[in-house]
């Protein structure tokens, strides 16, 4: 007697415990234990592997992180699996009955009197999020809720459909709203072995991966995917390679719901290789270049053992032909160097062709240049060599490398302006019919994020090839270029073969997934990559192998639904790096409900309020109470709450783009504006320049387009601004300017005649300052000159927001000092005489001090001289005797 009555107790109390409250602790605790469970039988079943043998006393390893989608198998559309069940075993078993008997004897006189409150409502509030939700929309973009749009239903509206039984029993299921996500694959192609393939589902294909997922299905809120396909076969016929399958799908999603999206990657065999030899032939590389001539047909013959589908080609580059690059004097421009050819910016040789035997000639033959500083132009070189896919050869289907050759850094955007080049780079192919860069001189060098940019969109592969002394510079530029690598070039290239193919075995042996998915989209990976270990979060894959299938499971989620209705349908892609094809995902957002549009469960004359309103409120007493929105602004009206303030017309997120009113869901536009979301000028005054008499829209340079100058581009000239009056790479008007200047502000110049400078100088009258400061956000422009008085001067010219001429020029100009010239010659002469006589003076002065010291030196001497006598022993006497020996006498 006690037992039964406990047990009527226990069931009377979670009775009012659902009917107040919704749900319980217990049934949110199961619940999310059975998805627990069924999230590690999916973990087990995506990889296909038996279940690990624990008998031997191994511990079970850990459970790894699995996408949210993988979830719920063998359930039945449109419901959870109940928990019902466990709820009546856990409350039904004897033992529990025993244990609470026991209790319930001892406190049975107060427990029959005593109404034990149930949880307070914010904390279920918290358990469940759904309660909280007073619009459809909202109650969908909360995950696994659902709305009840019954037009008599007391209960609350958003509910968890697989918990809350009551009001899914209440509801009737064709007011139910609690959209699946779908899933459609439009293309799917299999994969194949070889770089062509024999269609029909056959020859050559991995065939279809479809069987690795049999036993995989995930689940949205309510009810599995709808999985929709169809396999056909087309015969046997040439197809081009496929390496990532399905090509195209259709998802549609709910707001933080993932979806895990099963798609596959694989090498095709023989795939094709285009390979762009692009080099600096400065004159520092002239025996790389010789070194890469000799080794020409060696690189040839390594890439053919890659694949017999091989196409090469080659161009050089320098520096851009202006100062402070290269040398500018005329006879540099002819042969900066020795034996070196003209300098130019990039030049494509040789186009992309099987007829490799030509490579090395045109190599050899081609001459090296010299240019000034030690950066070169080698970003113009790549930006042309990418986007000139005609000028080069680049095909579709095939893989991409551009191998960059150099022994020194890089000029990169900015850098221009040394050179006065200041338009940026358009990254446009200019290659004329000789494969020249014609605007090397007339645009700056791309960014680094330019290259980067337009190396995804043509999936390249960039290697840099670089010295010693260059390459942690290039291994920094690799994090910022995709697939891009950098491997080091000794200093002759006499390793350039062995580099190269390394470089490619490094690409090809792994892969990386990547989209294009905007900010409201977040995209995971998850892959085993070889298999040989669990699903983990990756997106990249390394080990692989020609003919290696790699799967991966792309977990999609939208975080938010966009303020503009029109981006709730995106597409993006998912894509190998440096592959080019891509995994094309067709997005469709569920933001809202069938029942506040027109339409379904949208009554627009419903017969509740007898035909003369809309089904959007309650019906009380025979009148209408509309219904109140969770924002105080949004107001739904109406004597049969007809009409609402919030549901017009939005441009870029603003109702009525604020020129407007929401009235009855159509925007009432303020004066001056029209269009469904008055969005557009009712005139086009706004597009004519301030100031201007001839009524001329935009300037003459763009389109008025909903009161609004959408600015032209004219070549290489582009107008901006406001009314498109501003043109930053148009040529000046300072020689145009310079004789008005002259004659208003020093009566000199071309029309220093009064008269004539009042006549031909009515369109500006110039500021005088003391000195003329540029203002370049004002897009001043400076003008420098010197008049025939060899005075400098220099003025600034702009325009005003009323489109009108404006110059502040120099109150005086700086003139070199006045010279009297018959003074200067007569002073030279007098010079030149005096400097003259003096040199004469001192000439005869020093002359005259020297005979005198050397005359009292002789005099010196010859007062100390003292001879001694003797006879000169020469001299002979004028008489001679002679004696006769025989003469006796005297």
């Amino acid at each position: 007697m006690l037992v039964n009555r406990l047990k009527q107790l226990i069931e009377q109390k979670h009775r009012v415990v659902e009917q107040e409250y919704e749900i319980t602790d217990e049934q949110i605790e199961i619940q999310a234990l059975l998805e627990a469970k069924a999230r590690e039988r999916e973990r087990a079943m995506l990889m296909e592997q038996p279940p690990p043998d624990y008998s031997s006393g191994e511990t079970e390893p850990e459970a790894l992180p699995v996408p949210a989608a993988m979830i719920h198998d063998h359930q039945h559309p449109g419901k959870r699996q109940g928990v019902n069940a466990v709820s009546c075993e856990m409350f039904g078993s004897s033992r529990w009955i025993f244990v609470l008997g026991v209790l319930a004897a001892s406190l049975s006189a107060s427990f029959a009197q005593v109404n034990y409150p149930p949880p307070p409502p914010e904390r279920l509030t918290g358990m469940n999020p759904c309660i909280s939700k007073q619009t459809c929309h909202e109650c969908i973009q909360t995950p696994h809720c659902a709305w009840c749009a019954a037009p008599k239903f007391s209960e609350k509206r958003c509910f968890l459909p697989n918990i809350n039984t009551k009001i899914s029993a209440t509801c009737s299921p064709e007011y139910i709203w609690n959209p699946d996500i779908v899933f459609i694959r439009l293309r799917h192609r299999n994969l194949t072995k070889g770089g062509y393939a024999t269609g029909g589902g056959g020859g050559g294909g991995y065939g279809s991966i479809e069987s690795s997922y049999s036993n995989f299905s995930s689940s949205s809120s309510s009810s599995s995917h709808s999985h929709k396909e169809s396999w056909s076969g087309s015969g046997s016929r040439r197809q081009e390679a496929v390496q990532m399958w399905p090509q195209e799908v259709n998802l549609k999603l709910r707001i933080n719901e993932a979806y895990g999206m099963h798609f596959a990657y694989s090498q095709a065999e023989d795939y094709p290789v285009d390979l762009y030899y692009l080099m600096d032939l400065s004159k520092s590389m002239e025996d790389d270049k010789k070194k890469l001539s000799d080794l020409g047909q060696l690189l040839v013959e390594s890439m053919s053992k890659i694949t017999s589908n091989f196409r090469l080609g080659f161009g050089s580059f320098v520096d851009k032909v202006v100062m402070p690059y290269v040398n500018t004097v005329p006879k540099s421009l002819i042969e900066p160097c020795d034996g070196c050819a003209a300098p130019y910016g990039y030049k494509n040789i040789m186009r992309l062709s099987q007829d490799t035997s030509k490579f090395a000639g045109l190599v050899r033959n081609a001459s090296v240049s010299g240019n000034l500083d030690a950066p070169e132009g080698g970003f113009d070189a790549i930006m042309q060599a990418i986007v000139c896919r005609n000028q080069i050869g680049w095909r579709e289907k095939a893989r991409r490398l551009l191998v960059f050759s150099t022994d020194a850094g890089f000029h990169y955007a900015g850098d221009g302006k040394l050179g006065g080049i200041i338009k940026p780079n358009d990254g446009f192919c200019h290659l004329d019919i000789s494969g020249m860069y014609t605007h090397s001189s007339l645009q700056d060098y791309p960014s680094i994020s330019q290259i980067n940019l337009k190396v995804k969109q043509n999936a390249i592969n960039v290697i840099w090839a670089v010295t010693e002394e260059q390459i942690n510079v290039y291994k920094r530029l690799t994090k910022q270029v995709e697939g891009s690598f950098a491997g080091k070039l000794s200093d002759d290239s006499s390793n350039v073969v062995e580099l190269i193919r390394e470089q490619y075995d490094a690409i090809s042996s792994s892969v990386e997934m990547k989209d294009t998915a905007s900010s409201a989209i977040k995209v995971k990976y998850f892959s085993s990559c070889l298999g040989t270990g669990p699903v983990v979060e990756t997106s990249k894959c390394d080990g692989l192998k020609v003919g290696t299938k790699v799967e991966f499971i792309a977990e999609i989620e939208v975080t938010s639904c966009p303020a503009n209705r029109s981006e709730w349908k995106q597409k993006f892609d998912i894509y190998p790096v440096g592959i080019n094809e891509t995994l094309t995902v067709n997005l469709e957002m569920l933001c809202d409900c069938e029942c506040e549009r027109q339409g379904n469960m949208y009554e627009e004359h419903s017969s509740e309020c007898n035909g003369m309103g809309t089904l959007n409120g309650t019906c009380a007493c025979g009148q209408c109470e509309c219904e109140e929105r969770e924002n105080p602004d949004e107001i739904i009206s109406g004597h049969f709450c007809e009409c609402d303030n919030f549901s017009c017309d939005r441009d870029q997120g603003k109702l009525c783009s604020d020129h407007g009113t929401c009235e009855c869901g159509q925007c009432v536009c303020n004066s001056g504006w029209t269009g469904p979301s008055c969005n557009c000028r009712s005139s086009n005054d706004s597009c004519i320049a301030p100031g201007t008499t001839n009524g001329v829209l935009c300037s003459g340079h763009g389109d008025c387009i909903c009161g609004e100058c959408i600015c032209h581009e004219e070549g290489s000239i582009r107008y901006s601004g406001k009314h498109c009056n501003k043109c930053p790479t148009c040529p000046s008007r300072c020689e145009e300017l310079k004789p008005c200047v002259q004659c208003q502000m020093y009566g000199t110049g071309n029309y220093s005649v009064p008269e004539e400078c009042a006549r031909n100088c009515k369109e500006f009258v110039p500021e005088g300052v003391e000195t003329v400061i540029v203002d370049v956000d004002n897009d001043e422009v400076p003008c420098f000159g010197t008049d025939e008085d060899d005075c400098k001067y220099n003025f600034v010219y702009y325009y005003n927001e009323t489109n009108c001429l404006q110059v502040r020029a120099q109150n005086e100009r700086e003139c070199p000092p006045q010279v009297y010239m018959l003074g200067i010659v007569l002073g030279v002469i007098a010079a030149v005489v005096l400097i003259g006589l003096a040199l004469l003076l001192l000439w005869k002065l020093l002359t005259t001090i020297h005979d005198r010291r050397e005359f009292a030196r002789f005099e010196k001497e010859r007062m100390m001289a003292k001879w001694d006598t003797g006879e000169n022993p020469i001299y002979k006497q004028a008489t001679s005797t002679f004696k006769n020996p025989t003469y006796a006498g005297k």
